[in-house]
Formats: structure tokens, C-alpha cells, sequence
């Protein structure tokens, strides 16, 4: 699945615009993204752009369910949408743009584990407080690493998580925009996440 900078070539933007959260429409060309796609396709890829597919990892049945770039108004969860599928060991929801509406669908409908990117991990952040911004409606307390969502859990901490919370992972990726190319007390990052199995119930006591 894509996101705008797959879609559109970069363009001069005022920085300004982006620490008041203004949100303008792309400018700039549109790049050939369906023959990168096909390419990609060509290769083996699963194209998860508003579809679902099943991948076996380690022996495991992976569900995947993915939707567009949400930033762009592309997302149709709509095309996707039904309950994980309980034959499945866990049900992975993949998006580029960490828009709630969008994990409040995917975490509705069972996803377990949530994963997106977009934000640059807010790229500029101030000492001791984070990042001032997440380039979409996501709260900057998880504008980048592992933390919790379920349905209508904007703002809420993930503290405050009840127990069957899906994970998410947003990752704060390599890149800048080539005209603001600046991270500041904002690593770039590549992350390998590693699954382990939820820990089996504890027996109750014998009596």
C-alpha cells in the first residue's frame, strides 16, 4: 500500500504550514504509480490498497487487511470492512497514514496489531516534551513506536488501554521532505518488530 509521496512528485511547501497543521491538496505532477505497483506485484508484493490478503509467517496464518492513504481522502475501509477472521492466528491492519478513523474501523472489526507510518516521527521535536505534530489527526503521544489503540482511544493514553487493545506500531521511518530535509531529536529509524504469542491464561487454583 502507498502513501502521497508514492502518488505525487515533492514540491516546495511552506514549513509553516505543516507545525499549524494546514492540510492543501498535492500540487505538484502525479508520479506513475500503477506501474510501480505492477512491478512491485510482478516481484511477489501483496498490493493491500484497500483489499485484504493472508500471508504464512513461521507457520502462522496472518489475516491482512489494508486501505489506501488515508491523507489523501483514498482510504475505503468501506471496500474491506467485516470481523477478523477467527481461523486466522492474528489479524494485521496495515496503513500508511495513521488516521483514527481509521484504526477505530480496523480495531472494530478484531485487527490485533496495527501498522503505519507517515508522521517521520513528528521529525522536529522539542527536548523532554516530543513532537509537536504527527501530520494527521493522531495524538503526538504515538506519533512513532509501539503503543495501544482501540475504538475511540484519541487522546486516551495507552495506559489506560483495557486488556484486549490492539498494538500498534508507527514507525518514524528514514526520510525527510527533500525540501525541508531536517530531523531534529528525531532519529530516523528502520524497525524490525518481532511477534510472540499471547501468554496463555493462568489456571485457576485447585481448591
Amino acid at each position: 500500500m502507498l502513501g502521497s509521496n508514492d502518488y505525487f512528485a515533492p514540491g516546495r511547501k511552506n514549513p509553516v504550514d505543516y507545525l499549524l497543521r494546514k492540510k492543501a491538496k498535492p500540487k505538484t505532477p502525479r508520479l506513475p504509480t500503477d506501474v510501480l505497483v505492477a512491478e512491485l506485484s510482478g516481484a511477489g508484493w501483496t498490493d493491500l490498497t484497500n483489499t485484504r490478503g493472508r500471508m504464512a509467517v513461521g507457520g502462522l496464518d496472518l489475516e491482512l487487511v489494508g486501505v489506501d492513504d488515508p491523507h489523501l481522502g483514498y482510504d475505503r475501509y468501506e471496500d474491506v470492512a467485516g470481523p477478523a477472521d477467527p481461523s486466522a492466528d492474528l489479524t494485521v491492519g496495515i496503513v500508511h497514514a495513521p488516521y483514527t478513523r481509521t484504526l477505530d474501523a480496523m480495531t472494530t472489526d478484531g485487527a490485533g496489531l496495527v501498522i503505519a507510518g507517515h508522521t517521520h516521527g513528528g521529525q522536529l521535536a522539542v527536548p523532554f516534551y516530543g513532537a509537536l505534530v504527527t501530520n494527521c489527526d493522531l495524538d503526538t503521544k504515538r506519533v512513532k513506536g509501539v503503543s495501544r489503540w482501540w475504538p475511540g482511544a484519541g487522546g486516551i493514553p495507552s495506559e489506560q488501554a483495557p486488556p484486549d487493545a490492539a498494538w500498534m506500531h508507527v514507525s518514524a521511518g528514514l526520510g525527510t521532505s527533500p525540501y525541508a530535509p531536517i530531523r531534529f531529536c528525531c532519529r530516523p529509524e528502520a524497525t524490525l518488530l518481532t511477534l510472540v504469542p499471547r501468554p496463555s491464561p493462568a489456571p485457576e487454583s485447585i481448591r
